[in-house]
């Protein structure tokens, strides 16, 4: 049910065509929450069947226009109370610890090599929030609420970033010392 409160989110932030949000959503959004461009285009038909958001109008609407939207009062106040709703955190369900448990019983054959791909791409994902950061929040400076919540976002995905590097090189060594792994 999320993917609705985070387009919501997104065009409260910004009104927006479909594509724009589509954009936004490999620019930020995505880091944390990811969906098709397909799925953002059917959730605004939802949406705005729903009374959530409206097409803002054109001046002259032609076939195949891009349409942008905005959040109703509606949309606002479902989002609100969205943002007041209880939940628990979700059970972690990983393929790699799914992997890692499975090679217990049929041995790690391959598994070195997925480990150190992963580590590898989480360094890489780290090394793109450490840079948005620095770019959108630079030690010293006075934020509002808004910016200080999107840091507090960027802060959990540097976090677990970090985690992921820590425990693949603790993983790394462990699987590398085990039988049936090429080096």
């Amino acid at each position: 049910m999320s993917l609705p409160h985070a387009i919501l989110t997104a065009l409260l932030e910004k009104p927006s065509s479909g594509l724009e949000l589509t954009r936004r959503f490999d620019r930020s959004i995505g880091y944390f929450w990811s969906a098709t461009h397909q799925q953002i285009y059917r959730e605004l038909g939802k949406l705005e069947e729903a009374g959530l958001i409206r097409a803002l109008p054109s001046e002259a609407p032609t076939r195949g226009q891009r349409k942008e939207f905005e959040v109703l009062p509606a949309g606002r106040a479902e989002l609100t109370r969205w943002v007041a709703e209880t939940q628990d955190p979700k059970p972690i369900r990983d393929p790699l610890l799914l992997r890692l448990r499975a090679a217990g019983v049929v041995g790690v054959g391959g598994l070195e090599a997925e480990l150190r791909r992963h580590l590898e791409l989480h360094e890489k994902q780290l090394a793109v929030y450490e840079a948005i950061e620095e770019r959108d929040f630079p030690p010293g400076r006075r934020t509002a609420d808004e910016d200080r919540l999107r840091r507090l976002v960027l802060r959990g995905g540097i976090e677990l970033e970090t985690f992921w590097l820590r425990w693949l090189s603790e993983a790394l060594p462990e699987v590398s010392g085990m039988g049936g792994e090429e080096s």
